[in-house]
């Protein structure tokens, strides 16, 4: 299991603890919330499985993880628009309701790992890709992710696999 706990001080920055590993993290701009809404800008306080990963092949290579990981391309988008059917899913551009580009320039999800919020059992205006991701430096607050640097994602990500639990406390 791995667990992101709120750090001292900070609401806006986590500890993820996993098998012995503490690293420092970035979570949402709004912190943590236990009813989390889409656009909110808060990681939600829950119980998700890992679910798979993402990984730009152009700029990351060699992850060792038994976690399914797929090699993003151009075209894929995540929509983020509640009132689509396809809200909170990978869809494929032209795209024209509102998404997010999973190919970003930022570096962010170079290593994108997908958990399991609102996913499998999907609500409107729960919120939408909540993923466990790259962080930018310094540790700016994310949109609700939970995010690491590349050299602490690379030591976590070979212990990590379909169905681990990541616990916000």
């Amino acid at each position: 299991m791995v667990t992101v706990r709120s750090a001292p001080g900070n609401a806006c920055r986590g500890i993820v603890s996993f098998g012995g590993i503490t690293v420092p993290a970035a979570l949402g701009r709004s912190g943590r919330t236990a009813l989390k809404r889409e656009g909110d800008g808060a990681t939600p306080i829950a119980v998700m499985r890992l679910l798979y990963g993402f990984t730009r092949g152009d700029r990351v290579q060699a992850l060792r993880t038994s976690l399914p990981m797929r090699r993003i391309s151009r075209d894929m988008l995540w929509c983020d628009q509640p009132e689509h059917p396809s809200y909170n899913r990978l869809v494929r551009a032209p795209f024209r309701s509102s998404h997010e580009d999973m190919m970003r320039q930022d570096g962010l999800y170079d290593i994108c790992l997908v958990l399991d919020w609102n996913i499998t059992s999907r609500r409107r205006y729960r919120g939408s890709a909540i993923f466990f991701h790259l962080i930018k430096p310094g540790y700016p607050p994310t949109a609700g992710c939970v995010a690491i640097s590349l050299k602490d994602m690379r030591r976590l990500i070979p212990f990590l696999r379909r169905g681990t639990i990541v616990r916000v406390l």
